[in-house]
């Protein structure tokens, strides 16, 4: 056969195996809902090695990726039984109500609770989300959660993630033990300097202070100064004002220029920063579920079972409705030996009927699973 010949015929399959998928995703459902009324659970581990070892026997040399397969079709059937058998009212029915009571607009005022002081970049994202809101400054991200969480503040501004030096750990430990939803969230440009005191030359610098994570994405130019202590504070702009207040002139601090004039401090470098393409993502927290018109990103978190394939099924639930995944963050559970929470950010809406679904089925199987929120970065 020539190569038109064998493609032909390849297309003749193809068709003959949709038609047989097609057959199959419906009986599965037959399946499901028979289970459903008996009462039955969906999941059957002996009905599933029974057909593997089947398939595994008759599949000869091709074995191997005969089994992939049909794991493969197990998992889409049971995503396709889920979404329509295995839903969560009680998710649903607090997400619509969300959807009908959040207005229009994100609010431009309103009590905002910020980790760290005046010139911190969280207050800089918190202006930009909020431009007529009022600042509360608290010492630790724990109090900014608790803060939102007791009612003292509207909503929390937050640091999640950094482009050039990750996750935000602290933040993600907090998200797992704080009732919270994530209303929206924004990317802010970070531009590190180094500040000190006016007329304070390089050389004479005895001690650098910043936040881990500003020390981290500035550890580069850090590598090159020799006999200088580098130490971690709780927030840029609080080593800023720290600098400012102190008697020790050999004391310096990376920081937002912001703090410059604030502080009155002088820029010993500026663009210190490994990259220049330097982000930070920040959340806006509430205490009640918002979701506002043009939401396009939502985030969940769950466990995975502790199995082989485990994580790659829920992922394929994802791959198998079109749904782009576009963070993974696990987490080890304290107490829970080799078992971790995990985070997923995707692009959907929650008006999407088989996100919906998606996200319904999942809280129902999951006992461990939680819905952040659906809503847009800018």
């Amino acid at each position: 056969m020539d190569l038109k010949e064998i493609r032909d015929k390849i297309n003749e399959v193809d068709d003959q195996l949709l038609e047989c998928f097609i057959k199959r995703m419906e009986l599965s459902y037959e399946v499901a809902k028979a289970k459903h009324k008996e009462g039955l659970i969906i999941k059957n581990k002996s009905r599933e090695r029974e057909i593997l070892d089947r398939v595994t026997k008759n599949a000869g040399e091709f074995a191997p990726y005969a089994r992939l397969l049909y794991s493969t079709l197990f998992d889409l059937s049971k995503s396709y039984q889920s979404e329509f058998l295995l839903k969560s009212q009680e998710l649903e029915d607090q997400i619509k109500e969300a959807v009908k009571n959040t207005p229009e607009l994100l609010p431009k005022k309103g009590m905002i609770a910020v980790q760290g002081t005046e010139g911190s970049y969280s207050q800089q994202a918190s202006d930009k989300l909020f431009p007529m809101g009022h600042l509360m400054y608290f010492d630790t991200f724990e109090s900014v959660f608790d803060a939102v969480e007791q009612g003292l503040c509207d909503y929390g501004v937050l640091p999640i993630e950094n482009s050039s030096n990750g996750s935000v750990k602290e933040v993600y430990e907090l998200m797992e033990k704080k009732n919270f939803s994530i209303i929206s969230s924004f990317r802010l440009f970070i531009h590190h300097g180094l500040l000190g005191k006016k007329g304070i030359k390089k050389e004479d610098i005895k001690e650098i202070i910043s936040h881990r994570q500003a020390l981290e994405q500035c550890s580069g130019y850090l590598k090159k100064i020799s006999d200088v202590e580098i130490t971690s504070v709780r927030n840029t702009a609080m080593a800023a004002k720290t600098v400012s207040e102190s008697d020790r002139k050999e004391l310096a601090a990376i920081s937002s220029l912001h703090c410059v004039e604030l502080y009155g401090l002088e820029v010993i470098e500026d663009g210190i920063q490994n990259s220049d393409n330097n982000y930070t993502r920040f959340i806006c927290i509430s205490k009640k579920l918002e979701i506002y018109p043009g939401a396009n990103k939502i985030s969940i978190m769950l466990t995975a079972s502790h199995e082989p394939g485990g994580l790659y099924k829920i992922i394929a639930r994802f791959a198998s409705l079109g749904l782009n995944l576009t963070k993974i963050e696990s987490r080890s559970i304290v107490g829970r030996d080799f078992e971790f929470m995990f985070h997923f950010d995707f692009e959907g809406s929650v008006l999407m009927p088989e996100v919906m679904g998606l996200l319904s089925s999942l809280k129902k199987e999951n006992p461990d699973f939680v819905f952040l929120g659906n809503y847009s970065e800018t």
